[in-house]
């Protein structure tokens, strides 16, 4: 399997990062287990994660006060990259190992001379960036040749990121730009978090249904959905993992 951990997002050891052995099981409790957590809500053995078929599945182990994830109550269940595990006061985020999640043929941007729906979104950019009509003699440009430039916010399109774990918790970034840096103290969305790269990532806005989230080189990678990717598409709700921070994604029109 690959190199998976879950992130202590919320309670006493926040920020530590616990990796998941390939063949053991990972029992979390307060006595026993090789994660340990002080806290009177969580029972001696409370829970374990482990490797199953390819896939990581959490078991409650008959704990007093139970194991939620994702919000439920759970008894058994297989996690998804991203899903969040809690025991009582402490929240847990599984984080999956390196993918590269390129965008499908139909996500990418269309080409000037395209009909399609996407052309209406990007119509804004081509102008800003002069762009020429196909058909001029000049080579026609995709918004691919233009993401190291600065790129407008598409009119009427709002969109954000907050932070919803981590040392800025609580704070948020709302895009006056369609080309969005994150990085330690750096760029428009600037962190604390020293587990951050000062270039980290990006997030690219060409529309509502384009937009795209690419890794810099940082060093501690970056997660989409709890999976660590070098590039991947976004949508309204997702979330963007960074060093011991989490961002959530937020767009309206």
């Amino acid at each position: 399997m690959s190199k998976s951990f879950l992130k202590i997002i919320a309670g006493s050891r926040q920020g530590l990062n616990v990796p998941l052995p390939a063949r053991e099981p990972l029992v979390i409790g307060r006595k026993q287990g090789e994660l340990l957590l002080d806290d009177p809500l969580i029972s001696g053995r409370h829970c374990q994660v482990q490797a199953r078929g390819g896939e990581w599945v959490l078991t409650d182990l008959g704990s007093t006060n139970g194991t939620m994830v994702d919000g439920r109550l759970v008894r058994e269940v297989t996690l998804r990259p991203g899903s969040e595990v809690q025991v009582g006061g402490t929240r847990l985020v599984l984080f999956v190992g390196a993918v590269e999640e390129p965008a499908s043929v139909e996500e990418k941007a269309a080409p000037v001379g395209d009909t399609s729906a996407n052309q209406a979104d990007l119509a804004w950019l081509l102008d800003e960036e002069l762009v020429e009509l196909a058909g001029s003699g000049e080579r026609t440009r995709t918004p691919a040749d233009v993401i190291g430039q600065e790129l407008r916010l598409p009119p009427g399109l709002n969109a954000l990121v907050e932070v919803v774990a981590g040392q800025d918790t609580g704070k948020v970034f709302r895009f006056t730009r369609g080309n969005v840096n994150v990085g330690r103290r750096n760029g428009e969305v600037p962190l604390s978090d020293g587990e951050v790269s000062r270039r980290h990532s990006v997030i690219e806005v060409f529309g509502r249904d384009m937009i795209f989230l690419r890794d810099l080189g940082s060093t501690n990678g970056t997660y989409h959905n709890g999976r660590r990717v070098v590039s991947a598409r976004l949508r309204s709700g997702d979330t963007v993992g960074i060093g011991k921070t989490v961002l959530k994604l937020q767009v309206t029109r």
